[in-house]
């Protein structure tokens, strides 16, 4: 059976490149009904936090990206770490090193002085024939992982092809630090053993681990798991994507104004396609999904796609789950929704003209609320001209039929008495009722309003003017 993990470090929020290594691997075991592991590593006490730990949890949730098991705390697994290092020091796969940080500093200096690669020289690594410095009296070695010396560790690379490291590359990595806990290749190793990993997909700031990780898995005698290394993820300017260039963590993506479905979407794309196809549901993606169509190059964020993409989602979605969203929003602005017009009606609106569910909070916040038109737009629409116009239209609306036919016809009648074109008396109206020239279609704008609001906002804007 396919078992893939999703494996973030508790440091910070879910980025985004996290957030598309964990969708597809998600995804490969959806496609190949397996199973989806959720495991946290988090052995670097300095810098894991429960908070970090909650961000991630809150952006998978998010994203709809559930596991099958899990999550898996490295933290929780100390003593199964520490009795698979004993078995190595038994089997002579690993051993104790009690090289001081001084001393690694000099070793590190003289090679770089000789123009030699900087590494551990092996002083303690035993060997036959090989007499050992003296243990030093009360030191605590660290414990290393004693790796072939001759040789290649060699995988077919399931994005990036058949890549070869020669173990002379390769010094005897510390699997376990001076106070007895284990350091991070070594926890994932073991992990990717016990859970039973059969595709590992991450991305390729991890090749360099993979070697190692691969050399201890066969001294341990536990299977290789075929590797996918995604490539990086660059930003609109083609630099590597990081914090300057705005969202980069999921929840973020939420706080403005993205549906996860249209991240998701955008997502999968990033580094994979499917012919031509650029709007697909979640359904569709794991149906299709595999991993020869992933490019080895590095992706490029697209912003202006992204908001193409949302836009197509908030179209197509109900309009009771959008204003649910938009009252959510309200709240945290400590806005009061006033329920008239409903958020309901103005989403129905206005969705078809948003990018963003920011975009339709402002316009519920807006026309619930006592829009002011600015003095400069009143002075440039509510002239001499179009001042009766507005006066002669809102005479109409007392008594017209209130529904959007009726309204439009009331609307054509006063510009046909006045003579005068649809601007002459759209932009009052707009104003009176939004405060601002840009709505939706002026029938339809004052439709969502009641006869008797309509009238009292054309009225204060026609009192406003001397």
């Amino acid at each position: 059976m396919v078992r893939t993990r999703f494996a973030p470090s508790p440091t910070g929020f879910l980025h985004i490149g996290g957030a598309r290594t964990a969708l597809f691997s998600w995804a490969f075991a959806r496609h190949h009904k397996g199973q989806f592991v959720l495991r946290i590593e988090d052995t670097d006490l300095a810098r894991s936090t429960p908070e970090a730990v909650q961000a991630i949890l809150d952006g998978m949730n998010w994203l709809g990206l559930a596991h099958d098991e899990g999550p898996f705390y490295q933290t929780q697994r100390m003593d199964r770490y520490k009795a698979v290092i004993q078995q190595m020091l038994e089997a002579g796969t690993a051993y104790p090193c009690y090289t001081t940080p001084a001393e690694l500093d000099a070793m590190r200096a003289e090679q770089t002085a000789r123009g030699d690669k900087p590494r551990y020289d092996g002083r303690w690594r035993p060997e036959q024939g090989k007499t050992l410095p003296p243990v030093p009296v009360g030191a605590s070695p660290v414990i290393r992982f004693r790796n072939p010396t001759d040789g290649v560790v060699a995988w077919d690379d399931l994005v990036k092809g058949r890549i070869e490291i020669s173990n002379t590359e390769m010094d005897d990595l510390i699997i376990a630090r001076a106070d007895g806990t284990p350091t991070y290749n070594f926890c994932v190793v073991v992990d990717d053993w016990d859970m039973g990993i059969t595709q590992v997909i991450r991305g390729d700031d991890h090749v360099n681990n993979t070697p190692r990780q691969i050399n201890i898995l066969k001294a341990l005698g536990a299977p290789v798991p075929e590797y996918a290394h995604l490539s990086m993820i660059l930003g609109d300017d083609g630099q590597k994507l990081s914090k300057r260039h705005g969202a980069v963590s999921v929840m973020q993506y939420d706080d403005e104004g993205y549906l996860p479905e249209a991240v998701i979407n955008y997502l999968a794309r990033l580094g994979w396609s499917h012919g031509d196809d650029e709007v697909f549901s979640r359904e569709q993606f794991v149906e299709w999904f595999d991993l020869n169509h992933i490019t080895p190059s590095a992706a490029q964020f697209n912003t202006q796609k992204l908001n193409w993409l949302n836009a197509h989602y908030i179209k197509q979605a109900d309009n009771n789950r959008l204003a649910a969203d938009v009252r959510r929003r309200l709240v945290l602005r400590q806005v009061q929704d006033s329920g008239s017009p409903t958020a309901e009606a103005i989403v129905a609106l206005y969705k078809d003209r948003a990018q963003t569910l920011v975009e339709l909070t402002d316009a519920v916040e807006q026309l619930q609320g006592h829009p002011q038109p600015s003095d400069e737009l009143k002075a440039q629409h509510l002239t001499e001209t179009s001042r009766p116009i507005l006066a002669s239209f809102r005479s109409a609306l007392a008594t017209v039929a209130w529904d959007i036919p009726s309204i439009s016809a009331a609307l054509k009648a006063t510009l046909a008495a006045h003579a005068a074109k649809m601007p002459a008396l759209a932009m009052p109206v707009r104003l009176a009722l939004a405060g601002q020239t840009q709505t939706p279609s002026v029938d339809a704008l004052i439709a969502l309003f009641s006869r008797e609001e309509v009238l009292k906002r054309i009225d204060t804007l026609l009192g406003t003017v001397a």
